[in-house]
């Protein structure tokens, strides 16, 4: 029998990241049958959430919530505001960080998905400094998080 995945938000785990962002953890692969990932996160005036990189083998989705949103797709970088959504096919390379003078309150969600959560816990762990930042991009096959260098998006966020 199907059964519904729910998330409360008072029992969803919370994650310190870098420059004060937070992220919540509402579904992960496991608990979806494979079908998605889904988190929350919110990022502080202009703090950045994630680097350039690429799934090879999962679409990211992302719809703001509240604020502002500067986002790369390829090698463009759009500002997506509250109400706005894009999705991200896999191979595709981008990034996305709130947009200087606004906070960003997102709803992120891959499909199809692999686990991630670990990979956001070592995120918070490599923050508060308990982990090797090594690990991060050494983690790349396993969660399908490739990184890539961006100079679009480097002087977007400079």
């Amino acid at each position: 029998m199907l059964k519904p995945v729910i998330a409360r938000a008072a029992a969803a785990e919370r994650l310190a990241h870098a420059q004060r962002s937070v992220m919540t953890l509402l579904a992960d692969s496991s608990a979806t049958g494979g079908a998605l990932s889904v988190t929350r996160s919110t990022f502080p005036d202009g703090g950045d959430g994630a680097p350039s990189h690429f799934h090879t083998k999962t679409s990211e989705s992302v719809f703001v919530i509240e604020g502002r949103l500067q986002v790369l797709t390829g090698d463009e970088v759009i500002v997506l505001e509250a109400g706005d959504f894009v999705s991200i096919p896999a191979g595709l390379p981008h990034a996305f960080g709130a947009a200087r003078g606004f906070d960003a309150d997102v709803l992120a969600v891959f499909t199809p998905a692999a686990d991630r959560f670990d990979y956001y816990r070592l995120l918070e762990r490599v923050a508060a400094g308990e982990a090797d930042p090594a690990e991060i991009p050494a983690s790349g096959e396993r969660y399908d998080n490739h990184y890539v260098a961006s100079e679009a998006w480097q002087r977007a966020r400079a």
